[in-house]
């Protein structure tokens, strides 16, 4: 048995029954990573000294009946971009290498509570952003199906860590599709959740109006058990709603799915397309009843994002001036302010920060951020119209597999179209799924679930049912 292949489900029943130790399982992440890290450079900081020691302390409580929870002594790997007490907080960017969280994000008290075991923190696009993690000042990680292609961004190096078993599960963050992004193009599992039912305590910002933290895994049901212990309120998190989790699940033959007919868009790679209406067909076939829907002003969304994401970026960038955080260079205030952000900041950066200040700027803001705000809130009630005809939405999550590296670094703008299903549901603030749907040209194939605000626990049963009747599980690449 390879451990490392194992579900968290999967591990949680052989630990609870000892026919495993944490111990041996970590271990068996471990040696794939050192044997894959240099191959896929999905991982930035390699905790293999802490992580056997959780991991002996896990099993120490197994054996005297004090285990923490039921994911107590499983290894996790965590994007660069959320603080862990004392390990290196990157962000994949120049200007805080060298930086060491002083504390611990919430969603990482929360998963120390229940004993989780950290691998280590996973490479990403710099300051999370980009889609395809390619911006990474540590090097472009390589996706797992085929190394000359690109894992998805943000988070593509915790999607690349759980396809190659390189984990057994993992934490990433969303702002307009990098959790969802890269587990289509990686053939995993990615839940971006309500805004505001995971606490953003610890996240390091890109836009805060949009960021949301989720896990990427390797079925569903993974997916399930990393949500329902990271989701909560949060007194640290002034975004953070006091909603009670529930189980909630529909009933198949009252359930209706909505298909909106925007979604399928000229440009579209046409062997996605064909996988995507082959899986709304399964639903079809599981007792699911069809409802075409619009949202009519969606095709505005990309704009509207990037809009009102690089002028947060601008806010948020702020505060890396050389003086408080990471990289310091120059002679005097000026000068460490000019040369620290010159030298320590990426070209996408740079390119976000001047976008949101250009649209935040007197004489511009009412022509761009204000009008973006404006046409955010009929985005929403797009959605808030189409949930009245159906419980959930199916879409497709990218509008391609994975693209070749360097591909489409040259052109911005293209690269940007990548995230053209996935922004509007950052945008409403609702909730969405990638799951696993099929392959076409022999890569991964995500299928998008959007529910209506917190409808979190819902999508997730439906999810899990289309995964459990169609075998579509995550077939992970063994041979890389």
């Amino acid at each position: 048995m390879e451990l490392n292949k194992l579900t968290i489900k999967e591990a949680a029943k052989l630990l609870k029954e000892k026919k495993i130790t944490s111990l041996d399982l970590t271990k068996a992440c471990f040696e794939r990573i050192n044997k894959l890290n240099k191959k896929l450079n999905a991982y930035i900081s390699i905790f293999e000294k802490e992580g056997m020691g959780q991991a002996r302390a896990s099993d120490q409580r197994r054996v005297r009946g004090l285990s923490k929870s039921e994911i107590d002594g499983i290894p996790l790997a965590i994007k660069d971009n959320i603080n862990i007490e004392g390990s290196l907080t990157t962000c994949g960017s120049s200007i805080l290498s060298n930086y060491t969280s002083s504390f611990d994000a919430t969603v990482i008290e929360k998963l120390k509570k229940t004993g989780a075991v950290f691998l280590g923190k996973t490479n990403m696009d710099e300051f999370a952003m980009g889609s395809s993690t390619e911006t990474s000042y540590f090097g472009p990680t390589k996706n797992p199906w085929d190394i000359s292609r690109v894992p998805g961004g943000s988070s593509g190096g915790s999607a690349a860590a759980v396809a190659a078993d390189m984990c057994i599960g993992a934490l990433g963050s969303d702002t307009g599709g990098s959790i969802r992004q890269p587990a289509s193009l990686c053939g995993t599992v990615g839940l971006k959740p309500t805004y505001g039912m995971v606490s953003r305590y610890g996240l390091v910002a890109m836009a805060s109006s949009l960021d949301q933290i989720g896990p990427i895994t390797k079925t569903v049901e993974d997916a399930k058990i990393l949500y329902k212990i990271i989701a909560g309120y949060d007194p640290m998190d002034s975004t953070s709603v006091k909603k009670a989790f529930s189980d909630q699940r529909l009933a198949v033959r009252n359930t209706k799915i909505g298909v909106p007919k925007e979604y399928f868009v000229k440009g579209m790679d046409k062997e996605v397309e064909k996988v995507i209406r082959e899986a709304i067909k399964d639903f079809e076939k599981l007792g699911y009843k069809i409802v075409e829907v619009s949202l009519p002003y969606s095709r505005y969304a990309l704009a509207v994002y990037y809009v009102i994401m690089p002028s947060e970026v601008s806010s948020n960038m702020a505060r890396y001036d050389g003086i408080k955080y990471g990289m310091s260079e120059g002679q005097n205030l000026l000068d460490v302010y000019m040369k620290s952000r010159a030298e320590g900041l990426g070209d996408e950066v740079k390119r976000r920060i001047m976008l949101g200040t250009f649209a935040l700027s007197s004489g511009y803001y009412d022509a761009y951020y204000l009008k973006a705000k404006k046409v955010q809130t009929k985005i929403k009630e797009d959605f808030d119209k189409a949930f009245e005809k159906a419980d959930c939405l199916l879409t497709p999550t990218s509008p391609t597999v994975a693209f070749k590296i360097n591909e489409k670094t040259s052109d911005p703008l293209t690269m940007y179209l990548s995230d053209i299903f996935t922004v509007p549901i950052n945008i409403a603030g609702v909730p969405a799924i990638s799951i696993p749907c099929g392959l076409a040209n022999n890569m991964p194939v995500g299928l998008q679930i959007i529910g209506p605000q917190f409808g979190d626990q819902a999508i997730l049963n439906i999810a899990q049912e289309y995964e459990q009747n169609t075998g579509q599980i995550g077939q992970r690449n063994w041979n890389i």
